[in-house]
């Protein structure tokens, strides 16, 4: 060959594989803080597999959920809309047939898509999927190699991998190491006791086992031989199943993992401060398959991070905090180096599963309060009535502890972002119940050092009016503010 026909051949198939349809792997793992990987500072818990992603991709530092809930986060995550505007924002609520599903817009242009794993927002078939399997074994991963090497090699795929890890009840499996519990770090707020670190210890293993099957796929990806053309993402639905983690607003709770490995596009190893939000993987995945991102879905393409890690695309996000058996109805902002909550149900504890007696680390916790021996930063989930403003600077209250609401060299930051969360609230719909779904049963009682049972009330139906119904918010297609007026 000569030098002349070698340079075009190499020119043709430089352009080809630019012009190459990419396919996309989000990998989606259940009940996991941002913190709680390598990556992202944890200095006991191995996440090589994700680690090394990180190493030759782009991490994310403030990648933010719209709901730190299971089903609520994952059918806003495919819609590309805010939970209130899916009509499905309430745990264990099903994302409604009239509601977009990217990767069905995905599939009409040609890619096989296939969801792997928990689903948690649509029945066994939909339309957004040639195929949906629940997986197999502890933490449903079991069959992700197997569906790649199965797909068809004359499509594109966008594959959805969810695994059941980090969700409890905790299962044990050889996939993973088992961690020594008096090693385990202990947040603040939660009891420092044995229970409460057996309890962290068995979670970190379930993290790790996400990371390895992680690491079987990536190797896969490899001896296929597209890995270059494969855009991963790593994220969580919520944050860990713990104490005043999942299903709140603060950064244990609502930010997640959000780890790319593209090497299409980002060559060496990266790590950006811009906000993104988790609805803005619909646009980002759209844009990148030269699909036409319709109206309706409220996210934002972060392919312009992808290319510079400096690049802003929003300046503030969005978060709620909807019933989760117990009700509740929370709203957050953030915006620059400030988180703003609002609580429009004030006059209760701010409960879930995770934080009552369900669970070892919570049981523990709330025993030591009643033997008076908690500290004052975790007796907070105990408070009512509850603050109904919260405000932290993250940069120097990482875990949310110090509330600057009532300070008033902060008062230009609390009244900014109240004017901010009325006009997403306008904006998107978005509104308060007046016929709310209940608690699923009433809060623990701790009686001479016993917890007193609670029975479950006899609801006629689950749910009652939705955040955003009275206002016909799942027609709203408005994206609420992207940037500061």
């Amino acid at each position: 060959m000569s030098y002349i026909k070698l340079i075009l051949f190499l020119s043709f198939s430089l352009l080809a594989c630019a012009n190459k349809k990419p396919n996309f792997i989000f990998f989606i793992s259940d009940d996991i803080s941002q913190s709680d990987f390598g990556c992202y500072g944890h200095p006991i818990i191995k996440t090589p597999s994700i680690d090394e992603l990180a190493q030759k991709g782009m991490r994310f530092h403030n990648a933010y959920l719209t709901t730190s809930s299971c089903s609520p986060s994952r059918c806003s995550i495919i819609s590309g809309r805010y939970p209130h505007n899916t009509g499905a924002p309430e745990l264990h609520m099903k994302l409604p047939d009239d509601q977009i599903r990217f990767p069905e817009l995905l599939r009409k242009a040609g890619y096989y898509t296939l969801l792997c794993g928990k689903n948690h927002m649509f029945g066994d078939q939909d339309r957004a999927f040639d195929k949906i399997t629940r997986g197999e074994g502890p933490g449903n991963e079991k069959n992700w190699v197997p569906n790649l090497k199965e797909r068809p090699k004359d499509k594109p795929f966008f594959f959805w991998y969810a695994s059941s890890d980090a969700h409890r009840s905790w299962q044990l499996s050889d996939h993973a190491p088992k961690y020594d519990e008096n090693k385990v770090i202990v947040p603040p707020y939660m009891y420092d006791g044995p229970e409460t670190r057996k309890d962290l210890a068995q979670y970190y293993h379930e993290v790790s086992r996400f990371d390895h099957f992680i690491g079987l796929v990536v190797e896969e990806l490899k001896s296929q031989g597209i890995l270059e053309n494969t855009m991963l993402i790593v994220a969580s639905d919520n944050g860990r199943p713990f104490p005043r983690d999942k299903s709140r607003l603060y950064d244990s709770g609502i930010k997640t993992p959000w780890v790319v490995h593209f090497p299409r596009i980002i060559k060496e190893k990266k790590v950006t401060q811009s906000l993104i939000s988790s609805i803005d993987l619909s646009a980002t995945c759209l844009e990148l398959a030269g699909v036409e991102i319709p109206e309706n879905i409220q996210g934002k393409s972060f392919l312009p991070i992808l290319k510079n890690p400096e690049t802003k695309v929003r300046q503030v996000i969005f978060a709620e905090h909807n019933w989760h058996v117990y009700k509740n109805h929370e709203r957050m902002v953030r915006i620059g180096d400030f988180v703003y909550i609002k609580n429009n149900y004030p006059n209760q504890m701010n409960l879930s599963y995770e934080s009552d007696t369900k669970y070892p680390a919570g049981k523990e916790l709330w025993l030591a309060h009643a033997a008076g021996k908690t500290s004052k930063v975790q007796q907070q989930i105990f408070a009512n009535p509850c603050p109904e403003e919260e405000l932290y600077k993250v940069s120097q209250d990482p875990d949310q502890l110090n509330n600057l609401a009532s300070n008033p060299e902060y008062k230009t930051q609390l009244i900014q972002a109240r004017e901010m969360i009325q006009l997403w609230t306008e904006q998107t719909g978005d509104s308060i119940p007046k016929k709310t779904t209940p608690h699923r049963h009433a809060p623990p009682k701790i009686k001479n050092g016993k917890i007193i049972p609670s029975p479950k009330y006899k609801l006629k139906s689950p749910h009652a009016e939705w955040p955003g119904q009275s206002k016909q918010a799942d027609k709203i297609n408005h994206p609420g503010p992207i940037v500061l007026p």
